[in-house]
């Protein structure tokens, strides 16, 4: 067992990943911009080995004080899952860019997983076999030609990246690095006609996480286990 720290914790896909992490044992660190009004979450702090933190992961300042709180805690697992989907689909088009929420659309799905990471860079080093995965998308490979949401989809490549080039060098420091396609999960941002429910993503992540090593870091995977072309 170990400790398990989740950004974007509160609904859809990371409240499955606390929910199961928790009941298989784990100390989950869960987190939210707001915990007051995440009533599921509080409800499984009160159920089992779970702290809700506060962070804005688009903020420094935020994610800053989140390191400071965990100061001296060896995280097994760090998930970025937090993410968005950017500008209405008609505003992140070919010919007609919102480039204000494509920029923090590109904050929050690729900056702030490596904003976390290098915040949380000496809790993972405490850890005996640290891992780093970061919940991306199909729609950010590059061998993918979907013409539609390129604000979110851009965002998601340059994620991408950075974690394969982060991986060949956070090896030296024994982290294994890994992104993960979640599938087409029936959440607030897939849409009731997903393929696939939230609890079905989330423990196939967990599963794919489990296999995360020095091995086959820098991987990109699918949720059901199944390596995705760059």
């Amino acid at each position: 067992m170990g400790t398990v720290l989740i950004t974007g914790a509160n609904r859809g896909i990371g409240l499955e990943m606390v929910r199961i992490y928790a009941g298989q044992g784990d100390r989950v660190i869960a987190c939210c911009r707001d915990p007051e009004g995440a009533d599921a979450l509080n409800q499984l702090a009160e159920e089992g080995d779970v702290r809700v933190q506060k962070v804005s992961v688009g903020e420094a300042e935020s994610v800053a004080a989140m390191a400071k709180d965990l100061e001296g805690t060896a995280i097994d697992v760090l998930v970025n899952n937090a993410g968005m989907g950017g500008p209405a689909y008609e505003n992140q088009t070919v010919s007609n860019m919102d480039f204000e929420g494509w920029a923090e659309t590109f904050n929050i799905n690729t900056m702030a997983p490596v904003r976390v990471m290098q915040a949380l860079d000496s809790n993972l080093k405490l850890a005996e076999n640290p891992k780093v995965v970061s919940v991306t998308s199909q729609m950010g490979a590059l061998d993918l030609d979907m013409t539609v949401a390129y604000a979110y989809c851009t965002s998601k490549a340059a994620l991408n990246k950075f974690m394969r080039m982060a991986a060949v060098e956070l090896a030296g420091q024994g982290i294994a690095v890994c992104v993960i396609h979640p599938g087409w999960v029936r959440t607030e941002m897939g849409g009731p006609g997903a393929a696939i429910s939230p609890e079905e993503s989330a423990q196939g992540m967990i599963n794919v996480i489990a296999r995360l090593n020095a091995d086959n870091t820098g991987s990109f995977w699918t949720w059901d286990g199944e390596t995705h072309a760059w």
